[in-house]
């Protein structure tokens, strides 16, 4: 099962954005696949080395995980797989819409912050499971180091910078609509989030007096 799901994850990408597109000869999703999957296949093998715990807290889906957020994790992948696809119906197939140049520019940009954010995370945070779950049977602790110095989910601004940045980098203003979808998911698996470690999480509740902001420093 564990083969399959690697198998899957690795072909997501690519099908999800050739199929739609109707050809293989487009610049930007293969250059959008070669760096993302060399940043994630590093991030993987590094994770393994430096904390192998981490790496398997992040491989499994464990009982106690709260109710809400398995709905909500169901729906990021379709969200997202929504934005490859649209993306690639406008940037691939039909030309939609035009993005400037330099606003790719900036889309590549995004990407680059994104993946510098979710590297320093996993530096940071011994606990960054994919699931919002207080886990007790590894120790959980409230952390203080690192981006968590400077807001209270840094991973998921990592990861709205990136559904922001990807459908512009592809060429697509059509593929933001989901892109921003999901971001709003993140933000309000935030909010949810927020409950259940104020309410769980001991010294969570004096963590948040200290850092004051959730995702955006000086506004939320």
């Amino acid at each position: 099962m564990r083969i399959l799901r690697i198998i899957l994850s690795i072909l997501f990408f690519p099908t999800a954005l050739f199929v739609p597109a109707g050809r293989i000869d487009w610049p930007e999703a293969w250059a959008f696949i070669l760096v993302f999957y060399t940043v994630a296949v590093s991030l993987r093998f590094w994770i393994a080395g430096r904390n192998p715990g981490l790496q398997k807290e992040r491989n499994r889906h464990a009982s106690d995980v709260e109710k809400w957020d398995t709905v909500l994790m169901g729906i990021y992948p379709v969200l997202l797989l929504a934005m490859l696809v649209i993306s690639a119906l406008d940037s691939g197939r039909f030309g939609w819409s035009n993005v400037p140049m330099r606003v790719r520019i900036l889309g590549w940009i995004g990407l680059g912050i994104a993946g510098i954010i979710v590297w320093w995370v996993m530096s940071a945070n011994p606990f960054a499971s994919r699931w919002v779950r207080i886990q007790e049977d590894r120790g959980h602790t409230v952390i203080m180091e690192g981006p968590y110095r400077y807001v209270r989910h840094p991973m998921y601004v990592g990861i709205i910078i990136f559904v922001i940045s990807v459908p512009i980098l592809l060429d697509s203003w059509w593929g933001l609509f989901p892109g921003v979808a999901t971001g709003l998911l993140f933000v309000y698996r935030t909010v949810l989030e927020e409950r259940t470690l104020l309410l769980n999480l001991p010294g969570y509740a004096d963590y948040a007096l200290r850092v004051r902001y959730r995702l955006i420093p000086g506004i939320w």
